[in-house]
């Protein structure tokens, strides 16, 4: 029976190797805060997708064919990276020249913190409702924009939908964008 005194040496080891505090780079208040790996390894899980990362893919569409209607352009992520995560709803603007208009979240959408391996997608959706060519209250948009939230950078993209109705201008388009869900499987 000699393999029970190596078993109890080999856990007394293991016990004793995990009370280390990592040489000294941990907090000695007893906050809990330390340097080790595991809190590190948190961090690196929450980074923040960034766009240059991510496959996109707008459309296709169900287009408003005339004015006054509504229509909805799906957008489709795929992460090409490292594991990333998306928090909240993406940052919109569509563009028309030197005029440039924001999209707005969904007010009762409740966004939820995605996690995006390599390989996974994230979609959402633009809701809007067609102006009428010409109108002041409508902006002929042709670039949409599209960020992601946390990061700074931004691609544009055609947008071929047709001009955007204004609530009260052109500025202010009738438009709003669900949060991220999880696509595909």
């Amino acid at each position: 029976m000699r393999a029970l005194p190596i078993a109890v040496t080999v856990l007394a080891a293991a016990l004793a190797l995990t009370s280390c505090d990592g040489g000294g780079s941990g907090d000695s208040s007893g906050s809990g805060k330390s340097g080790d790996t595991a809190g590190s390894a948190k961090k690196a899980a929450a980074a923040v997708c960034r766009i240059g990362d991510e496959g996109i893919q707008v459309g296709p569409a169900n287009a408003a064919t005339a004015a006054g209607d509504t229509g909805n352009v799906p957008v489709t992520l795929t992460n090409k990276g490292a594991q990333c995560t998306l928090k909240g709803f993406p940052v919109l603007s569509v563009q028309a020249g030197g005029a440039s208009a924001d999209i707005v979240a969904d007010k009762s959408a409740q966004p939820e913190q995605l996690t995006l391996a390599k390989g996974d997608t994230a979609s959402f959706t633009i809701t809007y409702v067609r102006g009428a060519a010409g109108d002041a209250k409508t902006l002929a948009a042709k670039t949409l924009k599209i960020g992601l939230p946390g990061a700074a950078a931004a691609q544009s993209f055609p947008w071929s939908y047709g001009p955007l109705a204004g609530k009260g201008s052109a500025g202010e388009p009738n438009a709003s964008m669900t949060p991220f869900q999880h696509a595909g499987d």
